[in-house]
């Protein structure tokens, strides 16, 4: 591959519907791929010195109508801006990538507001805020087979990533449970980052293996709400332990790299080995330094301490059935399981599954069918302290997602949801570890904008 080649793989649907549209792809406010078009000129001035400028809204409405911790909806938006430079067209330099991109977060939380559920409802749900996400540069190497990554990075973006469960509303299709309440402050993703070095290698065609060393804790602090105590997202810290994480990818019947289509009439996949490491040290969920229950009203209140936190993972991406080789039309499935230890950790084990439907209707190509579910298991300790405590044993909490997205312009996508959960909290009110809430029904209403 051509040096100034770029690999799709590494850019955004936006940018590629941008590189095959013709010249007057700004032109006609209903077909054209952003709704601000050229905004005045100043995109086609950027690209002349190799800047994309990147904006989208997520707006969205949800209601609960049942259970949790109380009825009612609320709305919550997330606005996107993102400035992507290619050195090549900038400075002459070659396979070189700089990204920066800040968040704006506004409305309010439905899931802390009126679920009480541990699988929160929206994957944009955050403390609001205007705050820096990611800052990185990239640098490809060896005919585009190695690249690395440096700086702010949210790891969500290129690990444990399913295609087909991006669909979903529910955050946990996009960052899963364990991650999430396992790493601290929810790990490095949105809406947090860190500092960190990725490294990405492509072997052959088929089979990737990413690794990368990152921040511990991205909040710089185990202290408060993680993200009130990382509010710009500019808390630059690495003296809060690292954290490893490395990736194994295999691609069945997919395009070679630098290429968007494939010869091969067979159906695609992407299955997805990996695992994590913290350095730090992490509380026993149930016993203190004393080996008494942290409940025992003899116990010193000083939670063990292990040292060190891991988790594995597997993702499987399949499509199933299409309806030919050159059509849009064609159903795929999912599935993501991943496990950590119970000891030290609130989630042991959680999972998700699902099957989308593209093009479910005649002339409706770029339309997806969705339906989805997930699972979080609470860890051992923690539900042995509960026993201890004279609570409310926690357990599981399953959800169901059906989704639909109806994309009305290339611009805007209306996705209409609904989502059921079963044993809310995992079988605990947050409010009251003593009473059960009641099974949650969530409908809503999402809206996608490419500014």
């Amino acid at each position: 591959m051509a040096a100034d080649e770029i690999n799709p793989v590494d850019l955004p649907e936006a940018d590629l519907a941008i590189q095959a549209a013709p010249a007057d792809q700004w032109t006609g406010f209903w077909t054209r791929q952003n709704m601000l078009g050229d905004i005045g000129g100043l995109r086609s001035a950027l690209a002349g010195y190799g800047v994309t400028l990147a904006l989208t809204e997520t707006s969205e409405y949800l209601n609960n109508a049942k259970g949790g911790l109380n009825r009612g909806g609320d709305y919550d938006g997330l606005t996107t801006m993102t400035l992507k430079l290619d050195t090549l067209k900038l400075f002459g330099l070659a396979g070189g990538t700089l990204n920066i991109s800040a968040v704006n977060i506004h409305g309010r939380n439905l899931s802390a507001d009126k679920l009480g559920t541990l699988q929160t409802a929206s994957g944009i749900e955050a403390d609001t805020g205007t705050r820096l996400w990611e800052a990185w540069y990239q640098q490809k190497f060896l005919d585009e087979t190695l690249d690395v990554r440096a700086g702010q990075q949210s790891i969500d973006q290129e690990f444990m990533v399913s295609q087909y469960a991006s669909t979903f509303v529910n955050t946990m299709f996009g960052w899963p449970a364990v991650p999430s309440y396992d790493m601290p402050a929810g790990g490095p993703a949105y809406p947090l980052s860190a500092l960190g070095i990725r490294v990405r290698a492509h072997p052959t065609d088929a089979i990737s293996v990413l690794a990368g060393v990152y921040d511990g804790n991205p909040a710089g602090t185990n202290d408060g709400d993680p993200q009130r105590q990382n509010a710009h997202g500019t808390n630059f810290d690495l003296h809060t332990g690292a954290l490893y994480i490395a990736e194994l990818q295999y691609g069945v019947n997919q395009a070679s790299l630098g290429r968007t289509e494939t010869a091969n009439a067979g159906l695609p996949g992407t299955y997805k080995l990996g695992a994590w490491y913290n350095t730090q040290n992490f509380a026993d969920q149930r016993f203190g330094t004393d080996g008494l229950s942290l409940a025992d009203p003899s116990s010193n209140g000083n939670p063990a301490e292990h040292s060190g936190n891991y988790s594995v993972y597997a993702v499987a991406d399949q499509m199933i059935w299409r309806l030919a080789p050159d059509s849009m039309r064609s159903v795929g499935v999912f599935a993501r399981v991943m496990g950590a230890p119970g000891d030290r950790n609130l989630i042991s084990f959680s999972a998700n599954a699902g099957v989308t439907l593209t093009s479910p209707f005649e002339g409706r190509d770029t339309d997806t069918a969705s339906l989805g579910m997930g699972y979080a298991k609470v860890g051992s300790a923690a539900a042995g302290l509960d026993l201890d405590s004279g609570n409310r044993v926690r357990n599981g909490e399953t959800y169901v997602e059906a989704t639909y997205q109806y994309q009305l312009t290339p611009w805007l996508q209306l996705q209409p949801d609904i989502q059921y959960t079963l044993n809310p909290g995992a079988g605990q009110s947050p409010n009251d570890p003593t009473l059960r809430l009641g099974d949650t029904l969530v409908w809503g209403l999402r809206t996608n904008i490419t500014l």
